[in-house]
């Protein structure tokens, strides 16, 4: 479970920093593509955190 945590918070990490370089981007391409990333990034998040939540209901049964 350990794992997972830490997968979470890279993503979340990651996902934060994409953020950020997007609000400070001039292009817009680049705008859009870290915006992407950074929302891309957040769902994985999500997902895995879903995924943490469900194993430890199946395991206190």
């Amino acid at each position: 479970m350990k794992d997972y945590q830490k997968q979470l918070e890279k993503l979340r990490t990651d996902a934060a920093e994409c953020k950020l370089i997007s609000d400070l981007a001039t292009d817009p391409a680049k705008r859009g593509l870290f915006d992407r990333l950074a929302l891309h990034l957040t769902t994985l998040a999500d997902q895995v955190e879903l995924a943490m939540i469900e194993a430890v209901k199946v395991r206190k049964g």
